[in-house]
């Protein structure tokens, strides 16, 4: 008797690239965290972001900023109650201006940035200020242990951990005056990602 060999299951089809290992989003809870996984590139799998289905496109070099943009960070930022709101999004659209490779998501229930990993992700719990965690994701790696080097030379950078800091904003004018030392800081930090 002869075997024959198994054919593997079909997968199914969904917006995350081949060319990147990518991680599934779970399905998450309404709203703006809803679409948590949406394309940033097409509003058609965008909208399945929305009901739990959906994954990250890889977008080409150059890409416009409307496909670097998440519609669940639209949501969010519509939604905020903060009094720096404004703020935030000058911080948001500068984080964005800094590299054509960077896109947005959210993530930890606030508006967070990838290129191949999460680097940055705000956090808003607090109304007095605007602050930006520059980490490495989630899970532990090496830099967890060896730490990395990150040319700060306005000081810009309260170190947490030896590979996670904070950046603080405490109104437009220091928005404004941090301005160029967070460019640079963001394009050292993606060296490391």
């Amino acid at each position: 008797m002869r075997r024959m060999p198994v054919q593997p299951k079909k997968k199914k089809v969904t917006a995350t690239s081949k060319a990147a290992p990518a991680k599934r989003a779970s399905r998450v809870g309404a709203g703006a965290r809803a679409a948590k996984g949406a394309s940033r590139t097409d509003p058609a799998v965008a909208a399945k972001g929305a009901s739990g289905v959906g994954g990250s496109v890889r977008v080409a070099k150059g890409a416009s900023d409307a496909s670097r943009t998440d519609p669940a960070v639209a949501a969010f930022m519509k939604e905020l109650d903060h009094p720096l709101k404004k703020e935030v999004e000058v911080v948001r659209r500068l984080i964005l201006g800094v590299d054509p490779e960077i896109r947005e998501g959210i993530k930890w229930n606030a508006p967070s940035f990838r290129t191949t990993e999460h680097f940055a992700t705000f956090n808003l719990r607090a109304k007095d200020r605007i602050r930006l965690i520059l980490h490495f994701g989630a899970k532990v790696k090496a830099t967890a242990k060896e730490g990395i080097e990150v040319a700060d030379p306005s000081g810009l950078l309260e170190w947490l951990a030896r590979d996670r800091c904070l950046v603080s904003f405490s109104d437009k004018n220091d928005v404004e005056a941090k301005r160029g030392a967070l460019e640079a800081v963001i394009r050292e930090w993606m060296r490391w990602v």
